[in-house]
């Protein structure tokens, strides 16, 4: 019945409020109108374990880790004393017919590869002398902190693909150096003067290489041919001209992208089993240079596929240079 009565009496008191308004008479405040009606919720105090545990995750520079890293779970599905690899379904699946993304991915041999592409092929019914790609993963991990730096190589490949020799562009201001480039195959040769016929699209080279006294003066076609502009790290810049036109006029270059990856073209589908695992043997090797072998193997992961394929991965680690211990016999 209290609460009953609380609520008809401040009923009754605004109703008597608005009339004595109306007549310009105010009634003094009632406490009444203060008091407010809505329901309260009042909740414990945190305890001093929670308020500790609290403090402490603020305080603490530790990155709080909620999912693993593609690093950490490749680790993780290595291990294989486990009944099933980590996050997957089984070792290997039971039927030939499978969700690819349950199960871990094959890694075949390269001869066996390139007769599963060449397999693809025929099925799908796609241009037999379509490209072949490798992509290499690298470990440009050195001691501390240090890294292989990114590197362009050139590769003389044992089974060329290419049929038509290298166009190679020669700048030079030696009337000798010239003569030297003209006999030795080159497809242009001059100076300055032919800066305005690269920019208008005029001439165009597969290789551009360029003499010391030169390069200074060439810096406007930076923009325009970008990783073809001639640099001393790549090899086209130098006073041996002749050898020069000798390396790029049947050469093949790769380079390293997204700072560990190379992803090049090989060979075609056409070729011989044999000749595709050649160049990719030569392939790997050339790379396999730039890192001292005593860092461990410098390729982590190598994926073939040709143009309309899928990709698979391949066990290239007898492509691997090996090291040669001498044995002092006695």
């Amino acid at each position: 019945m209290a609460a009953p009565l609380c609520c008809l009496r401040t009923v009754v008191h605004g109703c008597h409020r608005h009339v004595l308004k109306n007549s310009c008479f105010i009634s003094p405040p009632s406490p009444i109108m203060n008091r407010s009606w809505v329901a309260v919720r009042l909740f414990a105090t945190e305890s001093a374990v929670v308020k500790k545990f609290i403090k402490e995750k603020k305080t603490s520079k530790e990155p709080v880790i909620r999912r693993l890293t593609k690093e950490q779970l490749e680790e993780k599905r290595k291990e294989t004393d486990r009944p099933k690899p980590f996050g997957l379904t089984a070792w290997k699946p039971s039927d030939d017919v499978y969700v690819a993304r349950y199960y871990p991915k094959p890694i075949h041999e390269p001869e066996t590869a390139i007769e599963m592409l060449k397999k693809f092929q025929r099925l799908d019914f796609t241009n037999p002398a379509q490209a072949v790609y490798v992509k290499l993963t690298l470990d440009m991990k050195l001691e501390k902190k240090k890294k292989v730096d990114p590197f362009v190589g050139y590769l003389h490949l044992p089974f060329p693909f290419i049929k038509e020799p290298n166009k190679v562009l020669v700048f030079t201001e030696e009337a000798e150096e010239a003569e030297i480039a003209r006999n030795g195959g080159a497809a242009f040769v001059g100076g300055i003067e032919l800066i305005p016929q690269i920019l208008n699209d005029e001439l165009q080279a597969d290789f551009y290489i360029a003499t010391p006294d030169i390069i200074a003066k060439l810096n406007i076609l930076k923009n325009k041919l970008r990783k073809k502009f001639p640099k001393t790290k790549r090899g086209s810049v130098g006073n041996d001209v002749a050898n020069m036109i000798k390396l790029f006029e049947s050469c093949y270059e790769y380079m390293v992208e997204e700072e560990c990856l190379v992803q090049t073209k090989i060979a075609t589908l056409d070729m011989p089993v044999e000749h595709i695992a050649a160049n990719l043997d030569a392939l790997v090797k050339d790379v396999c240079k730039h890192k001292p072998l005593s860092f461990g193997p410098f390729v982590e992961k190598a994926v073939l596929r040709s143009a309309t394929s899928e990709a698979l991965y391949i066990d290239c680690q007898k492509f691997f240079p090996q090291v040669v211990e001498n044995i002092d016999e006695e």
